[in-house]
């Protein structure tokens, strides 16, 4: 446990365990805490490393709105593997957090050796995504003037419902550290990251060439990510699909046992050699027919 100067930052990096690297990428309202259930499972194969990013304390957090973005949280994150030495890493990340690996893998390959990319998407699709623009940017307005994270509709929306329902201590832990952050840190990260990004589709051409295997994890419950899933799964050769029944946005709080397997799974298939490429042959809408058939 210590705090790293990466890109003019101090960011708070835990590491455990022993093994091939495994890096946590945590979504808005966690942070580096939120993935005790992950580690704890983990930490005897694999050597876990944790971090808070930048405006989440205890990393710094920039009273500078221009310290903060999309492109910032990328570098961030291979600022880690650099200050850990890590070459190569298996990449899990949430929301925020996974976006944050499709970015890093799209632009350093060599770098990961799997990504899971849980709850990913929001804010993509194009039928959604103005509204996700003026929410998230009025929502930075409001922190920022009233200087609280008093938000009680935030831990309790619609997506995160779901981990208040399976385990109501589970979720009070979760919206007592959303309190313990910083208004300005997680202000400045909506407006620069969250309403600062591009849209998934905007990558579609790029997202076809990866090649680092990728599992795509989403509830089916989490309404605002559902639709660019599908679109992920389409664009993404490398990447197979799991999608948790009754599940929300928050999948490894919710249902830690069954996300574990879920990558326990996808890592032991990909040392297996068991996790191909789609091949084109399988993408054709015929319920019936092969696609050489015309």
């Amino acid at each position: 446990m210590a705090h790293h100067n990466i890109n003019g930052v101090r960011l708070w990096v835990e590491a455990e365990g022993n093994g091939a690297p495994l890096v946590f990428v945590h979504e808005f309202g966690g942070d580096h805490r939120s993935w005790r259930g992950q580690v704890d499972h983990f930490r005897d194969r694999f050597r876990c490393a944790t971090y808070s990013a930048r405006g989440y304390p205890p990393s710094e957090v920039p009273k500078d709105e221009d310290a903060y973005g999309q492109d910032i949280a990328t570098a961030d994150l291979l600022g880690v593997l650099d200050a850990l030495q890590i070459e190569r890493a298996h990449l899990i990340g949430l929301s925020m957090g996974a976006y944050t690996c499709l970015r890093f893998i799209l632009a350093h390959p060599d770098r990961a050796e799997t990504a899971v990319i849980a709850s990913s998407g929001s804010g993509s699709f194009p039928n959604t995504r103005e509204g996700f623009l003026l929410e998230t940017l009025a929502l930075a307005d409001h922190i920022l003037a009233q200087n609280s994270l008093d938000l009680p509709g935030f831990a309790s929306s619609a997506t995160r419902l779901q981990l208040k329902m399976k385990s109501p201590a589970a979720w009070q832990e979760f919206a007592d550290h959303f309190a313990e952050h910083s208004p300005i840190g997680s202000a400045y990260t909506l407006r620069r990251v969250q309403a600062g990004r591009p849209s998934l589709y905007d990558f579609e051409d790029a997202l076809g060439a990866v090649e680092t295997p990728v599992l795509l994890m989403i509830g089916d419950e989490d309404e605002p990510c559902i639709d660019t899933n599908i679109f992920l799964k389409r664009a993404i050769p490398s990447s197979g699909l799991a999608v948790f029944p009754k599940s929300g946005h928050l999948i490894n709080l919710e249902n830690p046992a069954t996300f574990n397997a879920a990558v326990d799974a996808f890592h032991y298939s990909v040392a297996a050699n068991q996790w191909p490429r789609r091949d084109n042959t399988t993408t054709g809408t015929s319920a019936y027919l092969s696609q050489e058939v015309s």
